[in-house]
């Protein structure tokens, strides 16, 4: 387990005036010196993440160090991660799973799991500060009924608040945070965590959006799914060091629905790409597709409605998108249809390769049918895919 200094120099107060051994004062006085355990201090209890093809198990040391889980929308980021917390709650240790879409409501069946905000306000500091007294209760914080910008300015508070307790009592051990490229990106994620004391779980479909110095501790572990975009191929590569030239980009490309593979670098990988399947889970996973509509993209990423050359409304999200698609007039809309535009953003952006394949033979209805019936046919494939996904 994880300490926290402020408890361990109680203890060594109350050593070291004669009522213990020297050799306890100073080996608790060594340890106050450390920002973390060490390798060896920490390696023993284990969690299984799968079993290769040739039934080889692969396991990962628990120890106090980040785990970066990336991977495109869809491939199973969040399942391999509810993965890890169940076997760490159920090892007796104390999490902390920031969940902005209600994936991880599912790990409230487990054993001194509590389930915080969803329908509710998320919780405040003095209601966690008593939560985390006790070092065997986890709590899953559900951000799902919040808006992004909502989002946002709570995990501004919550995330220094917990690198703080972490400081003062050790507790909790573990911190996940899904979707961190919307919450740890430069340069004000290296701010709101803290990277020395490490013991995260960062999950994102978009590790290229991560700080950049998150992203360069060599002592994390990264596990990845399927991942198709050659930019995230080598966000990824970059976070292995000297053995990121030997990764091809089929090892990311090639990955199925119910695998991952552990990079280089961690001890576990052994020099090179540990590909698996994953272990059962003990929990339903939640899938919620309907919050990709919300999901903003960069300035960069936005698309960007033109007519004869001139620039015209950005689109930061499918629900804008959406709009503009239902407002705009026919003559702002046709040549993009006719170039395949929108397939080729909604593919390249959200790497949604099924929807992208779809809206590409909509937009070659165009001429055959109307520009505004492509159009609205196009806005409700899109709303079929997210909107209404759970109900089928």
């Amino acid at each position: 387990m994880e300490w926290g200094s402020a408890a361990l120099r109680a203890v060594a107060d109350e050593v070291i005036p004669g009522q213990g051994p020297p050799a306890v004062a100073q080996y608790l006085l060594k340890l106050l010196g450390q920002v973390r355990l060490s390798a060896a201090q920490m390696g023993r209890r284990r969690l299984l993440l799968g079993h290769q093809h040739d039934g080889e198990p692969v396991n990962l040391a628990i120890r106090g160090r980040t785990v970066i889980i990336a991977g495109e929308p869809g491939s199973g980021k969040s399942w391999l991660a509810g993965l890890l917390c169940e076997q760490l709650i159920l090892q007796g240790y104390c999490l902390c799973v920031i969940d902005p879409e209600g994936d991880y409501q599912s790990l409230e069946t487990l054993p001194s799991v509590i389930h915080l905000g969803g329908d509710d306000p998320p919780p405040r500091t003095r209601e966690l500060s008593q939560v985390f007294r006790y070092p065997d209760v986890s709590i899953v914080i559900n951000l799902s009924k919040m808006l992004h910008h909502e989002k946002r300015e709570y995990l501004h508070e919550l995330l220094p608040l917990l690198a703080s307790m972490r400081r003062q009592t050790g507790l909790p051990h573990k911190i996940l945070i899904d979707e961190a490229h919307y919450y740890l990106a430069e340069p004000e994620g290296r701010k709101l965590i803290d990277p020395e004391l490490a013991g995260y779980i960062l999950v994102s479909y978009r590790v290229s959006g991560i700080d950049p110095q998150i992203r360069a501790d060599r002592d994390s572990v990264v596990l990845v799914t399927r991942e198709t975009d050659p930019s995230e191929q080598e966000a990824l590569r970059s976070m292995c060091g000297s053995t990121a030239p030997e990764i091809s980009s089929d090892v990311f490309r090639k990955l199925h629905l119910s695998e991952a593979a552990l990079l280089p670098g961690s001890e576990e990988a052994h020099g090179h790409v540990r590909r698996f399947q994953f272990a059962p889970r003990l929990t339903s996973h939640v899938r919620h597709r309907e919050k990709y509509l919300d999901m903003p993209v960069s300035e960069a990423q936005a698309f960007v409605f033109t007519h004869n050359g001139e620039p015209g409304p950005r689109a930061q999200s499918l629900k804008d998108f959406i709009k503009f698609l239902v407002r705009l007039p026919e003559f702002q809309l046709e040549g993009h249809i006719r170039r395949h535009d929108f397939s080729r953003w909604i593919d390249r952006v959200f790497r949604d390769c099924p929807l992208a394949t779809h809206v590409r033979s909509l937009e070659s209805h165009v001429g055959a049918d109307s520009t505004r019936n492509v159009s609205d046919d196009i806005a409700q494939a899109i709303r079929a895919r997210y909107e209404m996904s759970e109900a089928g």
